[in-house]
């Protein structure tokens, strides 16, 4: 953000157990915090929550910053649904690919043993 900021900032984290949030208005320095339970169905509900709980005005906001733990805690849990790669004939290596591991991934010739 540059220059003055125009209206309270709000930093919203939506985690698997709860939504986080902080607002700061940039003119009073006014801080509200408010946590509330996490909504995983729609977390805009838990946000939303978590804005009326805190006493924002969301017509005097000026940003709001949001991040999610969500996945992380489902990796780290191992929650994850059991998931397939298919891909198209010839692109075996779409994997190493990905990973950037591919000794020259920009190269038209040479041999790749994956």
């Amino acid at each position: 953000m540059t220059g003055k900021a125009r209206g309270a900032v709000v930093g919203v984290d939506v985690g698997g157990t709860f939504t986080d949030l902080v607002e700061l208005d940039p003119v009073s320095g006014r801080v509200r915090l408010a946590k509330v339970p996490s909504t995983l169905d729609n977390q805009a509900f838990g946000v939303l929550n978590a804005l009326g709980a805190a006493g924002c005005d969301l017509p005097g906001l000026g940003l709001i910053v949001h991040g999610t733990t969500t996945t992380t805690n489902a990796v780290l849990e191992r929650k994850l649904a059991k998931t397939g790669l298919i891909t198209t004939a010839g692109f075996r290596d779409i994997l190493e690919l990905g990973r950037r591991t591919r000794p020259q991934p920009y190269g038209m010739t040479g041999v790749f043993r994956p």
